[in-house]
């Protein structure tokens, strides 16, 4: 059997376990440099906020229906996230984390087993631990699984949070209420083609000849009718080391200043540095880019990137930032005013298995330099160290107007208890 856990509104329940008062009313989280809503509350929802509304559009809406919006807290909601899945982990040692706010548990070995109790255990223990309230739906697959947690959210009174699919009776009678499009796997263009073959539901998928499908689409396709019907097909993802690592990242204005830029390319290179030690990881190049707003046609626009090569792997920020801030000379182009830039690391190896050179390595000192640095870091998560090119006084530089405290994250805003 699976199950899949999803944490409800996940931003917004983050934002309320530190700050009750928002508890029964709407809330609203915006975008990177407050730009539109990407998520809100049930009570937002009800009042017809939509998803990916530009926020200065929306404002005398919100202020209007008394909605509380608010900065993406990442740090915030990234460590509430690694609580959530630690504490999955107590219930079966096989987890999928599937993103920030939800997970694939497998359960192997449980016979005439309880499934609905066990579920209403998991919630219980998440909301008492964290004070995330979450779904669970349970079947004998991973894309039914994702369709029982689609009926315990939808219906929470009658099914308490949990749903378990084990029958066929109950398979059958959930393939039927589902639409189409909500179907895990299943986007537009793959509705469009099934709805011209007369697929209205998950149900009248199943249905469909399996060589059809296979003939038709491919065979991922395929592995989800299978699993549909009840026969796994789709198995946990095992943790696979990246072939790429990117951190790219809009600005908070417009920047013509070429010296802003390579502070901003610096920051992001030291970005996927981490990364890559985090993986075991080493590159042997790296991609940096920079454009301008695209959507202001009254302004000359560009975009370049470049491509540098290393003539070892790498995993040092030093390295890997010096030579992403000199790529900025090459394609900066005076005058213009840039609004996105990023830089991406490819040509991955594993950081203990890779082909030496005879003639160049990388200084000996980066490895144990940058092992402290990453130790330092992870023990002191509210300032991290940075390199002499990265700005020393802002983590990040985007807007965030309604930022929350890091109350998890940073020290100085722990709560106080008086």
């Amino acid at each position: 059997m699976y199950a899949l856990v999803d944490c409800n509104n996940f931003y917004a329940s983050c934002e309320r376990v530190f700050n009750p008062s928002l508890n029964g009313k709407p809330v609203a989280i915006l975008s990177n440099n407050d730009g539109c809503v990407i998520s809100m509350s049930d009570e937002a929802k009800a009042i017809n906020l939509p998803f990916g509304a530009p926020i200065f559009k929306w404002e005398a809406f919100c202020k209007a229906n008394d909605i509380t919006v608010l900065s993406s807290n990442y740090p915030l909601y990234g460590d509430m996230s690694s609580r959530v899945m630690k504490i999955l982990e107590h219930f079966t040692p096989d987890v999928e984390v599937y993103s920030i706010d939800e997970a694939f548990l497998q359960f192997k070995g449980f016979k005439d087993f309880d499934f609905g109790d066990y579920g209403i255990q998991i919630r219980q223990r998440i909301l008492k631990w964290t004070g995330i309230p979450t779904c669970v739906g349970v079947a004998p697959t991973k894309a039914l699984s994702k369709v029982a947690n689609k009926i315990a959210r939808k219906f929470p009174k009658e099914t308490k949070g949990v749903y378990v699919i084990d029958s066929e009776s109950s398979r059958i009678k959930a393939l039927k209420w589902i639409k189409l499009e909500d179907v895990w796997g299943i986007g537009r263009q793959l509705k469009n083609r099934l709805q011209a073959k007369g697929c209205k539901t998950a149900y009248d998928f199943t249905q469909l000849d399996d060589e059809w499908v296979r003939r038709t689409f491919s065979i991922t396709e395929w592995k989800l009718k299978k699993d549909l019907e009840g026969v796994s097909k789709i198995e946990l993802d095992e943790p696979t080391r990246k072939r790429a690592i990117a951190t790219t990242r809009s600005f908070d204005y417009t920047y013509d200043d070429i010296n802003y830029i390579k502070e901003r390319i610096s920051t992001f290179a030291t970005s996927c540095a981490e990364k890559l030690r985090r993986q075991g990881s080493s590159c042997h190049m790296i991609i940096v880019s920079i454009s301008s707003n695209r959507h202001k046609k009254e302004e000359e626009q560009h975009r370049a990137s470049t491509i540098i090569n290393f003539p070892y792997p790498t995993d040092s920020s030093l390295i890997i930032s010096k030579q992403a801030v000199k790529a900025v000379d090459t394609i900066f182009k005076k005058g213009i005013k840039y609004k996105r830039a990023g830089v991406v690391v490819t040509g991955l190896v594993p950081t203990d298995n890779y082909q030496l050179d005879m003639f160049e390595s990388e200084d000996p000192k980066h490895k144990p330099l940058m092992s402290a640095i990453d130790k330092i870091n992870k023990k002191y998560k509210g300032d991290k160290i940075k390199i002499g090119n990265q700005d020393l006084e802002r983590t990040w530089k985007m807007r965030q107007e309604r930022l929350s405290p890091r109350y998890t994250t940073n020290i100085n805003d722990i709560i106080v208890v008086k």
